[in-house]
């Protein structure tokens, strides 16, 4: 998959193949920043921007518990999950305006994850006629902003929430 507005991925993909360890972990351990992409830390859960967006705003929601399956997760981090969810869609609602939202997870490699191993949720904002021959065709998306952009747009707007 190919980003048209961000020539510096290939760099970060190539430096950072089979880096052992947990990505959402070793973000978590990071000061929130344009660097880590965590835009809010919850008491049993925190919102990630995806660094690999379908979508400008484009949001993941991760217990801090490292487990695979929503199994393994006790009921009140699921419950907050959901609120996270809740909230993710009210900020970006604020921020994009979008026409509509895909909300949801991918359990396991056959479903589409492609990181197993910590459970996560997607947010992601939707506009009628977003998906266009470039992705069909060219295997590229194009994105109208920045990543850093996104992350300043969407961690304020979250604190402007609080």
């Amino acid at each position: 998959m190919h980003y048209i507005w961000s020539p510096w991925r290939m760099d970060y993909i190539q430096s950072h193949q089979d880096e052992p360890g947990c990505v959402f972990c070793k973000e978590l351990a990071r000061a929130d920043s344009p660097e880590s992409l965590v835009v809010h830390r919850g008491r049993l859960a925190f919102v990630i921007l995806n660094r690999y967006p379908y979508t400008s705003g484009h949001l993941m929601i991760v217990p801090y518990a490292h487990a695979a399956t929503l199994e393994e997760l006790d009921p009140e981090t699921r419950a907050e999950i959901m609120e996270l969810i809740n909230r993710s869609i009210q900020v970006l609602q604020k921020v994009y305006k979008p026409e509509g939202f895909n909300a949801g997870i991918n359990l396991g490699e056959a479903a589409g994850a492609g990181i197993t191993g910590h459970v996560h949720f997607h947010v992601v904002p939707r506009w009628k006629g977003d998906t266009n021959f470039m992705l069909s065709l060219a295997h590229t998306r194009v994105l109208p902003e920045a990543l850093e952009e996104t992350y300043r747009r969407v961690s304020q707007a979250w604190q402007q929430e609080s």
